[in-house]
């Protein structure tokens, strides 16, 4: 299958590890991955934050960039579900019949990686080693919004050498929220302290997530209190073989 990878913007500028995991792993299981690079924000931040007629130019730039592809795979929940979810309001607060048409012809070809593997492909064993303890966040976007179920479980528990362990309170959200982390510091934060109480509690070395943007803040807590956790992303450990392809 021929495979086109949307990056999204904040891999692509804080975590590219994530996006070289996601062509390692696809390119292991026999598929072609392609790049488009024209793409860009898919316009989830500024949606979301009250400047919807300003995104309307990013949901035109994605569906000119990914229309023709024969599907699209990200290994973002967040914004697979802006595409998915909240281009068809876009384009119908665009008041643009051929966007809305082009948003319906697209939006169903856009997968998070996961429900992709499985749902899709019918892969739950990618082949893949990780000998370490791991506790996965289910975040909100992939819980509520796409609703990939237990599709990330599914894959890590056919991983190798993994010692996969349960989050308590797993569908508590951690607390990011993209703006909502510097809008409503105090409850981000008290969030925050609950989830990484909870990523503790499992003695896990690495917590891992279907968004690096969760990821990014519950490692960041992690990280300033020296807890000697780590945060990846779940394309990562799929990605790590036997033959070294590690973090």
């Amino acid at each position: 299958m021929r495979v086109s990878l949307f990056i999204t913007c904040f891999n692509d500028t804080i975590f590219p590890q994530t996006g070289r995991a996601v062509v390692r792993l696809l390119e292991r299981l026999g598929h072609s991955v392609e790049f488009p690079m024209e793409q860009t924000c898919c316009g989830q931040m500024h949606y979301n934050t009250g400047y919807q007629v300003e995104a309307i130019p990013m949901v035109r730039r994605f569906v000119e960039v990914f229309g023709s592809a024969e599907v699209v795979v990200s290994p973002s929940a967040s914004c697979v579900g802006m595409v998915r979810h909240m281009y068809p309001h876009a384009a119908e607060l665009a008041g643009d019949e051929e966007l809305a048409g082009a948003v319906a012809a697209i939006a169903p070809k856009v997968f998070e990686l996961s429900e992709f593997l499985v749902n899709v492909l019918g892969v739950e064993d990618v082949g893949a080693y990780y000998p370490h303890r791991v506790t996965y966040h289910p975040t909100c976007h992939s819980l509520r919004m796409l609703r990939v179920g237990d599709a990330p479980l599914r894959l890590l528990r056919a991983v190798r050498g993994i010692d996969l362990v349960e989050l308590p309170r797993a569908d508590e959200c951690c607390g990011f929220g993209g703006t909502f982390a510097v809008k409503n510091a105090d409850t981000s934060m008290a969030m925050l302290g609950d989830k990484v109480r909870c990523v503790l509690d499992t003695r896990a070395e690495v917590c891992t997530s279907a968004d690096n943007s969760c990821l990014m803040n519950i490692g960041g807590a992690l990280h300033r209190q020296r807890a000697g956790v780590g945060a990846i992303h779940l394309a990562e450990i799929l990605a790590s073989t036997e033959e070294g392809e590690d973090r």
